[in-house]
């Protein structure tokens, strides 16, 4: 059969087209050649740092506001009236007990010291010429006997002369810091409870810090470990401090609770060596409220919020970051207590969460929870 000129020219076409299509989809979809689902399975995984959660003795802390106090105030007090003539201290200095700090005209005591002093000479010779003759029976034994009562007023009047005399010089009762001379040299000062306060020292070696604890920490803690014989753990903080540096345990607890707050007031005692406790300072206090047990514990850079949910990401034995809700507890220094939702031996990611969603295949680089060991380089994708 014989084919017409055009007729061919149009077959020959159709069959190219054919040719090419085969050609162009050998090309696409031929050996080597990736599909996009192909091609997505093959991006890389993402390189996280992984840690196994761990376990670890704990003790919970309860956490109170408080203030500093001074174990010891002194008011200084004047015990004799007389013309201030010298403040012996600078204001805020450090004293030692026994130091002088003011000095009262001794003058007039003095005057009154002589004079004792010479009452008691004359009836002391009295007394002495008395017995002579009560001896002979020349004197009444009444007489003798009112002779030996003036000698002895007159030895106590010298007594209490001398011991004015030494109350014009106030020295330090205790080892503290001293506030400011509220009298200066010049003034006349006056004896007694209501006179007015030359100046005041507290104590600094150790300080109180005073809380309120509520009712139910007071019954579960402080109360029980009291009746056992057990010191109750204190830590605090001043303001300017981070976390709680100082350690210190309950010295006091008050003998009532407050029926309106529900609280009881204690005390602990805490040493000041660096001397920067002073009474009146905010002190942030935490108290141990359990015996150690142990808890499971991960980093705080590994937690994720979903809305109102808290999360991390386990890893799997083939290295899938799955999602997984966990409840917290108490932070202790850079970790966070869980106490629902991990166990101790799992690995989380707790470097690069923000690059991994759930489901995703991650490249971990196992690193320790709490930095205090080395970094291991490598992790098996196995590793459980």
């Amino acid at each position: 059969m014989t084919i017409s000129r055009p007729r061919a020219f149009r077959f020959s076409a159709l069959a190219l087209a054919i040719v090419l299509a085969a050609a162009g989809g050998y090309a696409v979809f031929g050996p080597g050649a990736q599909t996009p689902a192909h091609a997505q399975q093959a991006a890389p995984a993402a390189p996280v740092d992984v840690a196994p959660v761990i376990s670890r003795p704990i003790v919970d802390w309860q956490r109170y506001s408080g203030r500093l106090e001074a174990i010891d105030r002194v008011d200084i007090r004047p015990l004799v009236s007389g013309t201030l003539t010298q403040v012996h201290f600078k204001d805020g200095a450090l004293v030692k007990k026994g130091d002088l700090l003011f000095t009262i005209d001794p003058r007039p005591y003095e005057a009154q010291v002589e004079r004792a002093e010479a009452a008691a000479a004359y009836t002391a010779s009295d007394l002495a010429r008395a017995k002579r003759l009560l001896a002979e029976n020349a004197i009444a034994r009444r007489d003798y006997d009112q002779k030996e009562s003036d000698a002895r007023a007159a030895a106590a009047a010298l007594k209490t002369a001398r011991i004015d005399l030494g109350y014009t010089r106030i020295v330090a009762p205790i080892d503290g810091r001293v506030s400011r001379a509220e009298v200066t040299q010049g003034n006349v000062v006056s004896a007694g409870a209501s006179s007015a306060v030359l100046t005041t020292i507290v104590s600094v070696a150790r300080m109180y810090a005073s809380f309120n604890v509520d009712e139910q920490t007071f019954l579960r803690y402080v109360d029980r470990s009291r009746a056992q014989g057990a010191p109750v753990p204190v830590q605090m903080g001043l303001a300017d401090e981070k976390g709680y540096p100082r350690e210190g345990t309950v010295a006091s607890v008050d003998n009532r609770l407050d029926p309106t707050s529900g609280t009881i007031r204690v005390r602990a005692v805490f040493d000041n060596r660096d001397g920067l406790m002073l009474p009146g300072l905010y002190a942030r206090v935490r108290l141990g409220g359990s015996a150690p047990h142990d808890a499971v514990l991960v980093d705080e850079k590994a937690i994720g919020t979903d809305q109102d949910k808290r999360y991390v990401l386990v890893l799997d034995k083939a290295n899938h970051a799955d999602y997984r809700a966990v409840q917290l507890g108490a932070s202790v220094g850079t970790l966070r207590v869980v106490t629902h939702g991990l166990a101790a031996g799992e690995r989380i990611v707790v470097g690069g969460l923000q690059r991994v969603r759930p489901g995703d295949v991650v490249a971990p680089n196992l690193v320790s929870m709490d930095g205090q060991a080395a970094p291991i380089q490598t992790a098996s994708a196995g590793l459980n």
